[in-house]
């Protein structure tokens, strides 16, 4: 019944409806609603869920008050003129920046009127130092090597006063006709000038003088301001040779960086190989002869012998990367190929003295193979540099490229050991051109050069 009367929201009376609770309870009462007790109603346009969300199990009033906004300023009376009214007077005033001594009007209030203008704080003025006869006789007086004369120097500080050091305005009214014609660069660098040298000479000795200002060069600003009405006046073509001349500039530190740290490389690469060579020399210098265990009669090895297919070898460091174990592939088949066309043994009998020699001929083929690339990198920048010649319009013939720039090639330390079967590590010479990104120069690195020379 409660739930009817909550649904209809009807209020329900102060006796309480007789229930099973009420009846099974005996003397238990349930407790009546004070009828003091404040009461929420729900708002128009709320659901009734949503209303009931606001409350507790408790029933308390929900935390927001729903408030009552149909009063509003409409139905107040303004509040208007509880105060005195403040009295403004058309006034006369003086501006302290003028010297003049305009006589000017405004409203203002009377409780003010005998206060200072209050604009007057933003009058700054800049501080142009005066002279004596004396003082422009010992301190700005140049001599006959100057232009500058008495009445030039005082008219440019009258103007400097006048126009608080705008050198655009200053030039601008500088009386060219009873004066030579000056640039603002020549003005700005004598009043600098006369103003240092006042201070400096007014200054007690000993004693650096305050407020000093800063030298003004006028040879570098001529120069700045002419290079920025250059830079101003180019056209699309000059830009857009400039930006291909920076980029090909990035391209060189790019290639720069990369050889440098090539041959710091191959620099690692034959210390490594040196150091294992010396490692692998001790050790078999100290390793025991062992007897090897007799075989009987058809006793098969335990693991298949595979022959080889070259004696060359190259230590490999941990830290080579992929591109160092290519080229040391592509090395391994030169010397191969070479040394079948030469009709050489890959696996020679393995004594000292033809050991020595194999390693000083594979040593002499590695080198050969690093110049030939060398010499074709060398070429392959020759050709380059030409056609970008070409095509900015110069004439090649008058360019003479000089014997030593195609036949430098950059030197490549090589260690040889003789009594070891192993070979010196060595990378591609910081000369080498990528073969992923130089596909022109395919005849140094497709085909063998060493079979190159070989033929000639």
């Amino acid at each position: 019944m409660s739930d009817i009367r909550d649904i209809l929201e009807l209020e329900q009376g102060l006796t309480s409806v007789p229930s099973k609770e009420t009846i099974v309870g005996g003397n238990k009462l349930r407790k009546l609603r004070r009828a003091g007790e404040q009461s929420f109603k729900r708002p128009e346009g709320m659901h009734r869920e949503l209303y009931a969300l606001l409350y507790s199990d408790n029933r308390d009033s929900p935390p927001l008050a729903s408030s009552d906004t149909s009063h509003g300023y409409k139905q107040m009376k303004a509040k208007l003129g509880r105060r005195h009214v403040r009295q403004w007077k058309w006034v006369p005033f003086i501006n302290p920046a003028r010297s003049d001594g305009a006589m000017l009007h405004h409203w203002r209030r009377a409780a003010d009127e005998a206060k200072e203008y209050p604009f007057a704080r933003f009058n700054k003025k800049v501080n142009v130092p005066s002279y004596t006869d004396e003082e422009y006789q010992m301190c700005l007086h140049d001599g006959p090597p100057s232009t500058w004369t008495r009445n030039e120097t005082d008219h440019l500080f009258d103007l400097c006063r006048r126009f608080d050091l705008r050198f655009i305005t200053i030039h601008d009214r500088f009386d060219k006709d009873k004066h030579q014609s000056r640039t603002i660069e020549e003005l700005k660098d004598r009043y600098y000038g006369c103003v240092t040298r006042l201070l400096k000479a007014r200054a007690p000795p000993g004693q650096e003088p305050q407020n000093l200002p800063s030298p003004y060069d006028s040879q570098h600003e001529t120069e700045r301001k002419r290079q920025l009405l250059k830079l101003f006046n180019r056209t699309q073509e000059q830009v857009q040779d400039e930006e291909m001349l920076v980029a090909e500039l990035r391209k060189i530190e790019m290639r720069k960086k990369e050889r440098e740290k090539k041959q710091q490389d191959l620099q690692k690469l034959i210390t490594a190989a040196e150091n294992q060579a010396d490692s692998y020399r001790l050790k078999r210098d100290k390793k025991p002869v062992k007897k090897k265990p007799t075989k009987k009669k058809g006793e098969l090895p335990d693991k298949p012998v595979k022959a080889e297919s070259s004696g060359v070898k190259f230590p490999e460091s941990k830290g080579a990367d992929e591109d160092a174990r290519i080229c040391w592939n592509q090395k391994a088949k030169a010397v191969e190929q070479l040394l079948e066309e030469l009709g050489v043994d890959l696996m020679p009998m393995p004594t000292e003295h033809i050991s020595h020699q194999f390693n000083e001929l594979r040593n002499e083929m590695i080198l050969l193979y690093d110049l030939k690339q060398a010499a074709g990198n060398c070429e392959f920048e020759i050709q380059s540099l030409k056609h970008r010649l070409e095509a900015l319009g110069k004439d090649i013939s008058t360019i003479n490229v000089p014997v030593e720039a195609v036949t430098a090639v950059p030197k490549v330390q090589i260690t040889t050991a003789s009594s070891t079967p192993l070979i010196d590590a060595v990378t591609p010479s910081p000369g080498t051109p990528n073969a992923r990104k130089r596909r022109t120069a395919a005849v140094f690195l497709d085909q063998n050069p060493l079979k190159k020379t070989k033929r000639l």
